[in-house]
């Protein structure tokens, strides 16, 4: 009883922290970005997210451990990557530059914040529809892809809980053929320490594998999309 109460009492420490920054990062955000150059406002938030897991680290005893960082790209890729938490969208945006995330488009509604993640030129689409969400996925990720953003896709499409991958969706394969632009997988138990939809954060050490590049030369979407669940799944079991 007594180390739950811990946890609840640490958790919500946590997340006062979290929402006073993201309040006042949103302000600075909002009145420096129409100044800065987009790669120096990726910069910008990359460094924000970094402060809230070093945060959540102090508060919660939440660290992380990254294998394979080598086989991160300079030149523009879409990653697919497995999905538990909020905790891999911060990672992402500090460990991939500059990246462009997807999310959903009543995200960018919310005051203050929603108009500064507007500002880093997000991929927002509309998931209760899905054929024109996968047609705005193209059309905005190949936009980006040409602009020099990378490309961040959950194929399960929304988050799974601890132990458990879903099945992936053929999205992030088509992107990377429509743009010709490789792939990179990767796969984290984040699920574990951040679990989705609970309050409490549960100390421990993600563990999370940057798998190498897959060239999308001459294979079908089916195929793409069957090599990348097959390695996350993989790699999943021998954790």
């Amino acid at each position: 009883m007594f180390k739950q109460l811990i946890l609840v009492l640490r958790s919500a420490l946590f997340y006062v922290g979290y929402v006073l920054a993201t309040i006042v990062m949103s302000f600075i955000f909002i009145l420096l970005f129409p100044l800065m150059s987009p790669r120096r406002r990726h910069g910008f938030a990359a460094a924000w997210c970094k402060s809230i897991l070093g945060w959540l680290r102090l508060i919660c005893g939440v660290n992380y451990e990254i294998t394979g960082t080598d086989n991160l790209l300079e030149q523009p890729a879409v990653y697919l990557s497995n999905h538990q938490s909020s905790w891999e969208t911060l990672l992402f945006y500090s460990l991939i530059f500059p990246i462009s995330p997807i999310l959903k488009m009543e995200l960018l509604k919310i005051p203050f914040w929603g108009w500064a993640l507007r500002l880093l030129k997000p991929i927002a689409i509309d998931r209760s529809k899905p054929r024109e969400a996968a047609r705005s996925l193209l059309l905005q990720g190949e936009r980006r892809l040409n602009e020099g953003n990378s490309i961040i896709i959950f194929p399960e499409g929304t988050r799974s809980e601890p132990g458990t991958i879903r099945k992936f969706s053929r999205g992030g394969a088509s992107l990377a053929l429509a743009a010709d632009v490789p792939i990179v997988p990767i796969v984290h138990n984040a699920g574990y320490t951040w679990p989705a939809r609970q309050f409490i954060k549960y100390p421990g050490t993600v563990s999370v594998v940057v798998g190498q590049t897959i060239q999308i030369n001459g294979r079908s979407v089916n195929e793409l999309t069957e090599t990348v669940e097959q390695w996350t799944r993989e790699q999943f079991v021998s954790r």
